[in-house]
């Protein structure tokens, strides 16, 4: 019997369309001329901003499953990890050959005088190896090791927030100069790690459960 394909819900649907916005939004700008006097520059940008909120987004699919009990949640963390990585992909290829052309001869001295742009380096390339090794084949093949090294998702999302902090014009951890947005991506990002500790975890999800008994067992509940 020929298998068919699942098919998407409409929630699987929204998500996918939501993560390809930037792109369109992207391209449509390209095209009208909307990208300002340095196109490369915005475009590096606008693709480093996309690539850092669906990772916070990816970050937060089982925080958010933790404080609501939705577990549908889960299954947006791989295809909003994947997006990532690509955003992060196309602010590389940007920065390094459209802007560079990938010449060592101008990127090396950037690398060595711009500690933004190693700590970037390292982001991605935990990014492209957690997105290469999410499907099944890897599952199987590193077994209880596939853990160990995507739980790496927690340092890239680290990483990312330094690189973005360190990159924008001021002092990231002087609290001067254009560093508000990446200190409340920081804080974000923080909480959602807090939520995966074992311990909060365990406490949010007691809380949780006592509040729907509560209601469950009020008046207007019945």
């Amino acid at each position: 019997m020929k298998q068919t394909a699942p098919r998407l819900e409409p929630i699987q649907l929204l998500v996918h369309a939501s993560a390809l916005v930037p792109l369109a939004a992207l391209i449509a700008a390209a095209f009208t001329d909307g990208l300002g006097i340095n196109p490369i520059q915005a475009a590096t940008q606008r693709t480093g901003q996309a690539a850092i909120l669906l990772l916070i987004a990816s970050l937060a699919c089982t925080p958010v499953i933790t404080l609501t009990g939705w577990r549908k949640a889960g299954t947006f963390r791989r295809p909003l990890g994947l997006y990532a990585a690509f955003y992060a992909s196309l602010h590389f290829i940007l920065f390094a050959g459209v802007d560079y052309r990938f010449s060592w001869a101008l990127l090396l001295p950037e690398l060595t005088e711009k500690r933004f742009i190693l700590v970037g380096a390292a982001a991605l390339l935990i990014l492209l190896t957690l997105a290469a090794t999410s499907f099944r084949f890897w599952m199987k093949r590193l077994g209880k090791r596939w853990k160990l090294l995507h739980r790496l998702v927690y340092l890239a999302g680290g990483l990312v927030i330094l690189h973005y902090g360190w990159a924008v014009k001021g002092d990231f951890f002087g609290l001067s100069g254009n560093v508000l947005r990446p200190w409340i991506y920081g804080i974000l990002v923080v909480l959602l790690l807090a939520l995966r500790i074992p311990a909060v975890r365990a406490a949010v999800i007691r809380l949780r459960q006592r509040a729907s008994l509560r209601q469950s067992a009020s008046p207007e509940a019945q």
